[in-house]
């Protein structure tokens, strides 16, 4: 926490006012359930209260799923080598509510599972939560990009993929759909990831629902190609971040969650 709360500052002087908390469990706390998600002494709930007790202007948004939780390495509940969308509802809203308890003003569901977002803001209802918001991860493709992430967090899928219930990134309509799906369940932010591969969604997204809030998720992998190509003297790194960041704004996010987000801000601030 400590390391956190560091970290937190730092954002803090560069004008970053939202942070996005997953959690990476122990091995040790992993079961089939991922149980450790929803417990209250988990380590997003205690990080949440950490940073809202030391920086409470600071928005505190949190991942709500159990892929990093469950030993399984899957989104949702597991059996007989399938995905039970149904039975992975309740433990979702579960996690959603521990962490409006530790003091999320946020909660953002990315398992992608049906009926994700409703089951959530209707647990945050029944414990007096209304004014927490649901960020769905709306439009989440099956994505070859989320490598590095997955490393960090531990969170690979112990067998299978997640094709079943991420999207095909061949399909736009298709997402189109799950965001209207999550605005009629009672998300106040929905969501494309990747971002700046996906430019095309985000503006189908933005013209279909121009009122809406949208966020893109410049995911680990386009993180780690910019910084791969930067260190190889492809191009010069901190011009190519502003540029490929103001790409997606330009297509139409209201919000950037991106691992740049400290450098593009110092850059943006005359900081570095």
């Amino acid at each position: 926490m400590d390391e956190l709360l560091r970290d937190i500052k730092r954002l803090r002087a560069f004008g970053v006012d939202k942070v996005l908390l997953f959690g990476a469990p122990d091995a040790s706390q992993k079961d089939a359930l991922g149980a450790s998600a929803w417990s209250d002494e988990g380590v997003v709930p205690r990080a949440a209260a950490a940073v809202k007790q030391v920086f409470p202007d600071m928005t505190v948004m949190t991942d709500v799923c159990l892929c990093a939780y469950a030993d399984s390495g899957h989104c949702g509940v597991v059996s007989g080598g399938k995905v039970l969308n149904d039975e992975t509802l309740p433990l979702l809203a579960k996690v959603a509510v521990a962490h409006a308890r530790g003091g999320a003003d946020v909660v953002a569901p990315s398992a992608m599972m049906d009926g994700q977002v409703g089951a959530i803001r209707r647990a945050l209802d029944r414990n007096g939560f209304r004014n927490v918001e649901v960020m769905g991860y709306s439009a989440k493709y099956a994505s070859a990009l989320y490598g590095p992430f997955r490393e960090a967090e531990k969170s690979s899928p112990s067998f299978g993929d997640r094709k079943t219930y991420q999207m095909d990134y061949r399909n736009l309509k298709e997402a189109l759909a799950e965001v209207e799906a999550d605005i009629k369940e009672g998300a106040g932010t929905v969501m494309v990831k990747p971002a700046h591969t996906y430019l095309d969604v985000i503006r189908a997204v933005r013209a279909a629902y121009p009122k809406k809030r949208l966020a893109a998720y410049h995911v680990s992998g386009e993180y780690a190609m910019l910084k791969a190509a930067a260190r190889a003297g492809v191009f010069e790194e901190n011009a190519a971040v502003l540029e490929v960041l103001t790409a997606i704004k330009r297509a139409g996010a209201d919000l950037i969650i991106t691992y740049f987000a400290k450098q593009a801000a110092g850059l943006i601030r005359g900081k570095r």
